[in-house]
């Protein structure tokens, strides 16, 4: 015997730009909004009723969506608030003081997760090898410690998706490595971070839950 699918009012947070149109074919889904599209039109077929709301710079709109339409959870698509990704974090601490249900990591998981550095030194606590790494603030020229050999590679320290990483980040000599440094200071506008390069496979292991979590298969 089948339990019944619960049918759910879910509001969809995405960016006002990449807001998905309805009803149209496969064929006709622009590549920048496809995630969006997908998730939106697989919600529907599962049969949730939907609200989809694109955000910028105001939260507004978000608040008047959950007065008005009283959804049972927000499925948040936010990766930056006012074109700024560090703020992301700041749209998920807005909907817990709303006191709603939302998908994804809470602000603390964010927060720790897009310091690179932090992240690492997590990692060291709990026994877990990583890269070897310093910081380098903004305005400042890089001093490198000796545990630390080229090749390099130079990432902005807050920013994620691959923003400010190219061929270039990967450096062979000072040279290279107070040039790219320079360039992810100018702009990206962030702190760099340089690490020792390791050359191998990457590889992503997903994790979803609260109390009890789920570990997805590898992929790489």
């Amino acid at each position: 015997m089948k339990t019944a699918t619960k049918h759910y009012r879910v509001l969809v947070l995405v960016h006002k730009d990449l807001v998905p149109k309805e009803d149209v074919p496969t064929t006709d889904v622009n590549p920048e909004w496809r995630m969006e599209w997908d998730v939106v039109t697989t919600l529907r077929a599962c049969g949730h009723e939907l609200l989809v709301i694109g955000v910028h710079d105001d939260l507004t709109p978000i608040r008047q969506a959950i007065d008005e339409f009283k959804p049972a959870i927000v499925f948040n698509m936010m990766e930056a608030f006012a074109d700024i990704g560090v703020f992301d974090q700041n749209i998920v601490s807005y909907l817990e003081l709303l006191r709603v249900p939302y998908t994804g990591c809470n602000p603390r998981g964010l927060t720790l997760s897009r310091d690179k550095a932090l992240s690492r030194k997590l990692l060291a606590y709990h026994r877990i090898p990583a890269p070897y790494f310093t910081v380098v603030p903004l305005n400042r020229k890089p001093v490198i410690p000796k545990r630390l050999a080229y090749p390099m590679i130079v990432k902005s320290l807050t920013y994620e998706s691959s923003i400010g990483i190219s061929q270039a980040s990967v450096v062979a000599t000072e040279e290279q490595l107070v040039k790219r440094v320079k360039y992810i200071h100018d702009t990206i506008l962030t702190p760099a971070i340089v690490e020792q390069f390791i050359d191998g496979r990457e590889l992503y292991v997903g994790v979803m839950g609260n109390d009890r979590l789920r570990v997805f298969p590898v992929w790489e």
